[in-house]
């Protein structure tokens, strides 16, 4: 049985510790340096109080990787609860201020009173490298979405027509809004020009749509206001757009070799429906030890999928 519990608010450039005895008694209370020296003196204090000590924080990854690497690489038993768990939880304890102090205390509380709490184990190198990859594809897809959602504003703001007729998802919409944005422009050009300029850079089926941009540019004959310029911008976000297009490709292609390369790829990528990203994702997720989990049906919560109870007040 523990003899003390030491709660860790994290932070980005500091921690703040308490430590609680078995009656909840505060015994350390300290702000320390997101540093090692820092760290290593905060548990050399830890362990004066009692070396029979659990950990416990409310971040496992991010600011809180080298907190966490120093406790575990020093044998330190170390429990992970969620934010939000802590955010609750603060309700119930006098006080209505929040500062680190308090959170910290929290977390150390309920580290001590607790059972059900998920213990954090050192993870494979193979885990991490996917886990860093995988969050990287992921910002990569939601700065492609907010440039498409920017791309599509303004392109209707000029030339609605057009927008509405090209699939940005596509490349050879965006290959197109490279060269031509307004409808004046596209007129200009001509169909058969256009289907040359289009089949130069490797367009698939350029005829269709230089048909679907030239019957769009038929439609409106107005210039509006702010055309010009607005056209630069589309220009710029349609290079955007590509370009990360080209870095989602090639990091699809990294994941996958490092997914092929894990000891349970084999066995992951046998199940219905899983290839390498969403196979890379859950090996990211889990580390690919299903004994942290303990049971089927806390993978399931991990996971989303669990059963919804539909009592009164739900």
């Amino acid at each position: 049985m523990p003899q003390i519990w030491a709660g860790v608010d994290i932070g980005k450039t500091h921690h703040h510790c308490v430590v609680l005895d078995a009656e909840g008694k505060r015994l350390l209370s300290r702000r320390v340096l997101n540093d090692e020296p820092e760290l290593l003196a905060l548990l050399a204090d830890v362990l004066a109080l009692d070396e029979d000590a659990v950990w416990a924080v409310d971040v496992a990854d991010g600011m809180a990787t080298l907190l966490i690497s120093v406790l575990l690489n020093h044998g330190q038993q170390l429990l992970y609860i969620p934010g939000l768990a802590v955010n609750r939880a603060s309700a119930g304890y006098r006080g209505m201020g929040k500062t680190d102090a308090k959170d910290a205390t929290v977390i150390a509380d309920q580290a001590r009173m607790r059972r059900d709490l998920t213990v954090l184990r050192p993870d494979d190198e193979d885990a991490i490298e996917l886990r860093v990859l995988t969050n990287r594809r992921a910002d990569l897809n939601a700065d492609r979405t907010r440039r498409i959602n920017r791309l599509r504003g303004q392109l209707t703001g000029i030339f609605p027509a057009l927008e509405r007729c090209l699939d940005l998802g596509n490349i050879g919409p965006l290959v197109l809004l490279t060269g031509y944005q307004t409808p004046a422009a596209l007129r200009r050009t001509g169909r058969k020009r256009l289907e040359t300029w289009l089949r130069n850079r490797q367009v698939r089926s350029p005829e269709a749509l230089a048909t679907a941009a030239l019957e769009a540019a038929e439609r409106q004959h107005t210039a509006v206001p702010g055309e010009k310029i607005t056209a630069q911008v589309i220009h710029t976000l349609a290079k955007e757009v590509m370009g990360l297009n080209e870095q989602i490709t090639e990091i699809d292609q990294l994941i996958a070799a490092r997914f092929r390369e894990h000891e349970l790829a084999e066995v992951i990528s046998s199940m219905p429906g899983i290839g390498p990203l969403l196979g890379a994702e859950f090996l990211a997720a889990t580390a690919g030890d299903m004994s942290r989990y303990g049971t089927a049906d806390r993978l399931a919560s991990l996971a989303g999928v669990a059963p919804v109870p539909r009592d009164s007040g739900n």
